[in-house]
């Protein structure tokens, strides 16, 4: 775990203070290489080959490098790979581009970025619609992959990234199958739902704990599909009702201004990711006194 939080802390100061590099997050390779064996073997087979392989062969990597004398190297490539699974847009600027679009069309078009390259409707530029589009955004670009690179380390941030850009990724779904896509989506899913219900406790910790567990308990209610169930459309709901909650204690109308909810939501979320990272230093400390 400490090699996790040290590598994590380092991602972030490349992130925020080299912007500019996010143009090396590019997985053009991924579209070749599925279009090479995505068909191998049948459908099942060919889209585990796809993504298989590629993080196969991180996880020797991350293999080979355990051990005392190579942590240096292991923390240099843990921080590349996190890096580089990281986004791959940077939601911290495509919000900022839509809080200082100059006219309306502009804004509109600028939110669109909250979904990158993800095939859905256009996306309406309302309180609701960008307050979830600011938690899905955050869940995939940010805490999906750290969870899972904490859990299996760099091998675990390439497998969410890839299968997250194959589940939802436009430019990869027309080199999928009809099965294939609904298998993908499928696991991506089963990746998303623990990242997604830490993030609704650490929100519960980071905003108003009855809002959170109070829409929680009354989404899955209305929608009587278990709390068990992949279906992970209560973040957005927590989302909206924390914010709401959130800029109704300062006095501001969250219901009716769309970049006020923007700007809270964008809060909530950097919130989030604080809490994550003091669980992971208390881990961090608990490890080194015990």
């Amino acid at each position: 775990m400490t090699i996790v939080f040290i590598a994590a802390l380092l991602m972030l100061f490349i992130a925020h203070g080299a912007p500019t590099l996010a143009h090396w997050r590019d997985f053009s390779w991924l579209r070749a290489w599925q279009e090479k064996v995505g068909r191998q073997g049948g459908d099942v087979f060919g889209l585990l080959l796809c993504i298989g392989t590629p993080a196969l062969a991180c996880a020797l990597v991350q293999v080979a490098l355990h051990g005392k004398l190579l942590v240096l190297f292991a923390l240099a490539f843990a921080t590349a790979m996190l890096f580089y699974c990281w986004g791959p847009g940077d939601l911290e600027r495509d919000v900022e581009a839509i809080d200082k679009a100059p006219d309306s069309d502009r804004r509109v078009a600028a939110a669109q970025a909250l979904r990158g390259d993800e095939v859905q409707q256009p996306l309406a530029f309302e309180c609701a619609a960008l307050v979830e589009a600011t938690f899905t955004a955050g869940l995939r670009r940010w805490f999906g992959v750290l969870f899972w690179f904490a859990v299996l380390g760099p091998a675990g941030a390439l497998l969410y990234r890839m299968t997250q850009l194959l589940a939802f990724g436009q430019a990869y779904a027309e080199g999928l199958s009809a099965s294939q896509r609904g298998l993908v989506e499928r696991c991506a899913r089963i990746l998303d739902w623990l990242p997604a219900h830490l993030m609704a406790l650490s929100l519960a910790l980071a905003s108003n704990f009855d809002a959170v567990f109070k829409t929680w308990h009354e989404y899955h209610a209305a929608n009587g599909k278990g709390y068990f169930s992949l279906d992970i459309g209560f973040l957005g709901a927590i989302a909206r009702a924390s914010v709401v909650a959130d800029v109704a204690a300062e006095g501001e109308q969250a219901g009716r201004n769309p970049l006020v909810a923007l700007d809270d939501a964008m809060v909530l979320v950097r919130r989030v990711l604080v809490v994550w990272l003091t669980i992971m230093a208390v881990i961090v400390l608990a490890g080194w006194l015990a």
